[in-house]
């Protein structure tokens, strides 16, 4: 038997040391101190010298605080833009319908071919609210449509058309026929090799010329194709990460066993090609979300282009940092989600793995 030993003594430390650690942590906190004093001004603007109610008038907003008054005035054209405002519940009941249907669409286990049919009605009865010309809704051309719903309609078709296209480019790219790889290969590095922009105004200006004669797509939907080639581009390109991840044994296994190639595909590799790209697929969802922001250069007025408009109003003192801001925590609030689902849904992938 092995006598028992006393504990080891606890080291006696300085409550310096114990709140500022080494000297690197000690100047990063130090640095960090002094950022947070240097921003107490921008405390006050925000919070204590704030103009808040819009009874105070536009004259109280130009005493030097943020004048948030001018926000009560002016949200519903930030997020509905120019829509009729005695219709603007129409575009209320659009975000409350992908919100909806974003948030059925969370669990993995619901991704099947009866979800996409849900989406494509889903999206079939936004396009006729938002439009109108049926059962009495008043009709609203799309050059009128602007803020949220626009953006929250771009992200998602445009994701939603794109990934599937996606899929055929990456396995075009890995397809062992030269003409497939080579057409592949070509709209991809075409695309990516494409700033967004000029993509945008290739689809407003150039799509219209390629149409056979009487046929025409307004300026929402040469902007949806556009953002659709350039998603599919970019995931294109992820998912061949995914698949060449998987190494070529799983394919091998699937013809020695007799399984279809297209049931070999979406069964068994696509799904764990997935599940190695999680992190750069949400990174691409969250660039696209940020990039819908460019369609006002072509005339589409999302939510960016709904507030420079509302910020454009000569009765209200130049509130361009408060219209920034909000827009800002709008963009902010969709891409975080996008992040926290994410990262649980690589929680649920990896517990499953490990199971």
């Amino acid at each position: 038997m092995i006598s028992p030993r006393p504990a080891p003594p606890v080291p006696h430390r300085p409550i310096l040391k114990l709140l500022l650690g080494d000297a690197v942590s000690a100047v990063i906190t130090l640095c960090t101190l002094g950022m947070v004093v240097l921003l107490l001004p921008a405390f006050n603007w925000a919070v204590l010298d704030a103009v808040w109610s819009g009874s105070e008038g536009q004259d109280a907003c130009r005493a030097g605080g943020a004048c948030w008054a001018y926000l009560h005035d002016k949200a519903r054209l930030i997020l509905f833009g120019i829509y009729p405002p005695d219709q603007q519940w129409r575009p209320v009941v659009v975000i409350g319908l992908i919100v909806a249907m974003v948030l059925a669409s969370l669990s993995p286990r619901l991704w099947n071919i009866r979800l996409a049919l849900v989406w494509a009605a889903a999206i079939a009865v936004i396009l006729l609210l938002m439009r109108g010309g049926i059962l009495g809704l008043a009709p609203v051309q799309t050059a009128k449509w602007g803020g949220l719903p626009v953006t929250l309609l771009l992200a998602v078709v445009s994701l939603g058309l794109g990934f599937p296209l996606a899929v055929m480019l990456a396995l075009g790219r890995q397809s062992d026929l030269p003409v497939v790889k080579a057409m592949s290969v070509c709209v991809i590095e075409l695309v990516r090799g494409l700033p967004l922009v000029g993509l945008l105004f290739v689809a407003a200006i150039l799509l219209p010329l390629l149409l056979p004669a009487g046929w025409t797509i307004d300026k929402l939907g040469r902007t949806v194709a556009a953002l659709t080639i350039f998603a599919a581009a970019y995931l294109a390109e992820v998912l061949r990460g995914g698949l060449q991840g998987l190494g070529p044994g799983q394919a091998e296994a699937a013809r020695a066993l007799g399984i279809p190639y297209w049931k070999m595909i979406g069964n068994i590799i696509l799904p764990q090609a997935i599940q190695k790209v999680i992190p750069p697929l949400t990174n691409t969802a969250i660039v696209m979300v940020k990039n819908t922001s460019l369609v006002m250069i072509v005339g589409v007025f999302d939510m960016l282009g709904a507030g420079r408009a509302a910020a454009g109003d000569p009765a209200w003192p130049a509130p361009f940092t408060e219209t920034y801001l909000f827009v800002a925590a709008l963009y902010f609030a969709i891409c975080f989600s996008i992040s926290i689902y994410a990262r649980w849904l690589e929680r649920r992938v990896k517990a499953r793995s490990y199971a």
